[in-house]
C-alpha cells in the first residue's frame, strides 16, 4: 500500500456516505440546496487530495491539501445544519461528521508538517 492510500480511501467513502446522504434528504428547498453544496463539497475532498499526491512541487502539495481541507471543512458545516435541522436520522449525520472532523485534523497535521519542510 502506498503511502496515503489509506487516506485517499477514507476521503473516497466519506464521498460515496455524503452521496447517500444526499440522495435521502427530503425534496424540499431547504432539501434541495443543502443537497448540491453538501454533495459537491462532500465529494470533492478525494479528488483534491489525490491531486495532492501527484503534485509538483512541496508547494503545490501544500495548496493542495489546503483545498481539500476547505471542501472538508465546508462540509462538516453542511453536516452540522442538517444535524440541527433534523432532516435526517442523528446518528447517520453524526456518523459522517465525526469522520469528516477526523480526516479534517489528519490533512491538517499533514499541510503543516509539508509546510513546515518547506521552510526548511
Amino acid at each position: 500500500m502506498a503511502k496515503g492510500d489509506d487516506i485517499q480511501g477514507r476521503l473516497v467513502r466519506l464521498g460515496v456516505r455524503v452521496m447517500d446522504l444526499c440522495d435521502d434528504l427530503p425534496v424540499t428547498n431547504a432539501g434541495k440546496h443543502i443537497a448540491g453544496q453538501l454533495l459537491r463539497s462532500g465529494t470533492s475532498a478525494a479528488p483534491n487530495y489525490a491531486e495532492a499526491r501527484g503534485a509538483e512541487s512541496r508547494n503545490d502539495f501544500v495548496h493542495k491539501l489546503g483545498v481539500a481541507l476547505k471542501e472538508l471543512n465546508e462540509t462538516a458545516i453542511w453536516l452540522e445544519m442538517l444535524h440541527i435541522r433534523g432532516m435526517l436520522a442523528d446518528d447517520r449525520v453524526t456518523a459522517v461528521h465525526q469522520e469528516c472532523s477526523e480526516l479534517c485534523r489528519i490533512i491538517a497535521v499533514s499541510r503543516r508538517t509539508a509546510r513546515e519542510r518547506t521552510k526548511k
